[in-house]
């Protein structure tokens, strides 16, 4: 076929313009992110949002206390403040500020609203009105007003005709005054106006009163509807009976920010030149395309996380490291059934088109499954377990649109060039097409020995579970983490021994490196308490101390959450695969899947490594990465079945050559995803940060479970169920009756 040299020319200008792009904008992109406060310091704090009078509290409630924090916050001057609301809990995430202690004290007062003259001076405070009394009302003219309601109208009358003769008879609407800070007279310029109910006031409201009112009033003013709606919601929140309880929190000092960050930049780019170098090694120019890709898939994942606004944390850069693994085994299955098409004896053009069309639905279910462990991780997780599920959605969907189209463009678009027709191992990096891979290997044979060797390290992970249990972390046993990263060496013994003498119960103790320890406590450190802990620290070892506290509360509601999270991903696999494929198919998937979770629980236990909230994000990751693994061997089964047995199995043998032969297949592909996957995970263990350590453990443990049980487990608990049917007659399915 005639060769087509300016094409090649086109095709490869467009990709060297596209890099140098990406080279050019990816600096001031990354500046452009948004760090959460284990990459900058900062702190994090959790409030349980309670009613003072013992009622039920309402949605409105929580609501009206959540603008009442962020009104606070802004006094703080933190410029992209996290505040979310968790049912009847807040959760604050101040990344950057400095002042840890003024930030608690501004956030945990109660809100109170007072009403002052032009002098400052204290008139009444709220308990005049109703609580939660005020609404959207009109003024004279039918414009916007707020009303409300009085309930000590005989105090509201005395007060209200006291301003009305004063000279300067207007009365100033406060939410948190501070003597010290706040003042009538610096919201007045120079023309007279007032800043009182704008977002950076916390004057509310000033207005003339020309009598005394014994009933509820309106205030009326210039106001939008939209001012008055915003000056409702603070003056309720200023009124409502509620408090707020610290049940967590967390502080990060700034020094530990930047070093967990370079740290774990530098083991993702190590990972993404290691993944490029790899890729191109086996698959030549085809690994040359994909690697381009893998560079468009990072770039494009930055763009989408900063344009929904995403905060970039330590979970999150970990799974976006992961996703890189994950990614390219889209290439890696798209490849590999290029070359079956080549060994079967195609021609080149017709063995790509064919390799192409056989692995989309692979790669599409795949991906489906492991974004349905995603969104639940997303929708369940806390804090930190939320950040790693966005970035790890944001990354299997731009995975679909770069590994699945823009690609697979750039290659289609080079092969239709017809310089690679005589030329197939440069292109993909094969030599000799008659080669039988793994023709000898019988893996059901062996089946017996694996399967043993799995019940084995069950069974010694039930005893060490029922013995010593699993080393729970602050999340889960509660109490007060702290972790201190000294300028000199520092021993475990000396913090152990300061500890006592602070009057704390040490529950454990680790040696992190020879200047950093890490301790954990029963005692809930709050307030006061904390900073006076960490200024403790910091002074006696020169030191940059960490500290996150966590109560009952929370520590009841995360084992909820995991235990419900799997739950679920199961649930929905279980259904995803009976109606993708049968449910002999489902049932061989999440049997491989409880089996993952469990060696990774086991090994915990044997090892005494610390569990914390985001082991379950681990565990919830590696069930989306051995499903992804598992349905690669089940489509190639399914497909074996379809092509030599048009569906109709009649004997175990048949079951046994379709198994065997499946996993052959499909055993390079495996081989080279588990690889490409381990190693952003052991760069991560060995150059990145200690706090996602144990989550870099727990992969490290599942994924090397996760594509033992895809072989040896998934499939053979398949052939197991399906050999159980043989000779039976076959169910239609509810819909083949239907006309």
């Amino acid at each position: 076929m005639k060769k087509n040299k300016k094409q090649l020319v086109t095709t490869s200008l467009i990709v060297i313009a596209i890099l140098l792009f990406i080279g050019l904008t990816l600096p001031s992109l990354l500046k452009s992110l948004k760090f959460g406060l284990d990459l900058q310091g900062g702190f994090e704090v959790l409030y349980q949002v309670d009613s003072i009078d013992g009622e039920e509290v309402t949605d409105a409630m929580v609501t009206n206390t959540y603008k009442t924090m962020l009104k606070r916050i802004d006094s703080l001057g933190v410029l992209e403040p996290e505040v979310t609301v968790e049912g009847d809990k807040i959760r604050v995430q101040l990344a950057g500020v400095t002042d840890i202690a003024e930030a608690r004290e501004i956030l945990s007062q109660a809100a109170n609203l007072t009403f002052r003259d032009t002098s400052d001076k204290l008139i009444m405070n709220s308990d005049v009105l109703v609580s939660g009394g005020a609404s959207i009302g009109q003024d004279s003219s039918g414009g916007p007003a707020i009303s409300l309601g009085v309930s000590d109208k005989t105090t509201f009358y005395e007060k209200t005709k006291y301003i009305s003769g004063l000279d300067d008879n207007r009365i100033v609407i406060w939410l948190d005054f501070d003597s010290e800070e706040d003042s009538f007279k610096t919201e007045v310029d120079a023309s007279g106006n007032t800043t009182c109910g704008t977002t950076s006031a916390r004057c509310l409201s000033v207005a003339t009163v020309s009598k005394g009112f014994a009933s509820d009033v309106i205030i009326q003013g210039t106001f939008t509807t939209e001012e008055v709606s915003n000056l409702v919601d603070l003056i309720n929140s200023g009124s409502l009976p509620t408090k707020l309880t610290e049940i967590s929190s967390k502080s990060v000092k700034a020094s530990f920010g930047q070093d967990s960050l370079i740290k774990t930049a530098s083991a993702g780019v190590v990972a993404l030149v290691i993944i490029l170098a790899l890729l191109i090694i086996i698959y030549r120019f085809a690994g040359a395309v994909a690697s381009v890709g893998l560079i468009i898939y990072t770039y494009l994942t930055f763009v989408l996380f900063w344009l929904v606004g995403g905060v970039l944390t330590l979970p999150g850069i970990a799974a976006m490291v992961l996703g890189m693994g994950m990614a390219i085994d889209s290439n890696i299955i798209n490849f590999s059934r290029i070359k079956d098409e080549l060994e079967v004896g195609r021609d080149f053009r017709s063995a790509y088109k064919k390799g192409n069309s056989n692995s989309l639905l692979t790669i599409i279910d795949a991906n489906l499954t492991t974004l349905l462990v995603a969104v639940i991780l997303f929708i369940l997780g806390e804090s930190s377990v939320k950040g790693f599920a966005t970035m790890l959605i944001i990354s299997i969907l731009i995975t679909m649109l770069v590994m699945v189209v823009i690609s697979r463009l750039f290659l289609n678009s080079f092969v239709k060039t017809g310089y690679f027709d005589k030329n197939l191992n440069f292109f993909i990096g094969i030599k000799n097409l008659k080669k039988k891979r793994f023709a000898k290997l019988e893996f059901v044979k062996s089946s017996k020995i694996f399967i043993a060797i799995s019940a084995i390290c069950i069974v010694a992970g039930f005893v060490s579970l029922g013995f010593s249990g699993l080393k729970l972390g602050v999340d889960f046993k509660g109490g007060s983490s702290i972790t201190i990263k000294s300028d000199d060496s520092l021993t475990v013994e000396t913090v152990e021994a300061d500890v006592d003498t602070l009057g704390y119960t040490l529950i454990s103790s680790e040696q992190i490196d020879d200047s950093s320890v890490s301790v954990l406590i029963e005692e809930n450190l709050e307030g006061a308490t904390l900073t006076s802990v960490q200024d403790h620290f910091d002074s006696t070892y020169s030191a940059s101390t960490d500290i996150g506290v966590v109560t009952n509360v929370v520590k009841q509601e995360l084992i909820k959450n995991a235990i419900l999270a799997v739950i679920l991903a199961s649930i929905g696999i279980i259904i995803y695969m009976t109606l993708r494929y049968k449910f002999s198919y489902a049932i061989g998937g999440v049997v491989a899947l409880f089996h993952d979770a469990f060696i990774i629980i086991a090994l915990f236990s044997i090892l005494k490594l610390e569990v914390s909230s985001i082991f379950v994000a681990a565990i919830l990751t590696i069930i989306g990465y051995s499903i992804n693994d598992t349905i690669v061997i089940f489509d190639r089964i399914k497909e074996n079945v379809t092509n030599e047995y048009d569906n109709k199995i009649t004997s175990k043998q048949q079951l046994v050559d379709v198994v065997n032969s499946s996993l052959r297949q499909t055993l390079i592909r495996s081989i080279i995803t588990t690889a490409a996957t381990l190693i952003p995970v052991i760069l991560l263990i060995v150059m990145g940060s200690h706090e996602i350590l144990m989550f870099n453990i727990a992969l490290l443990f599942g994924l090397v479970a996760g594509s033992y049980s895809s072989i040896f487990i998934a499939s053979q608990i398949w052939l197991f169920v399906e050999s159980k049917k043989i000779g039976k007659p076959v169910k239609k399915k509810w819909y083949e009756d239907i006309e």
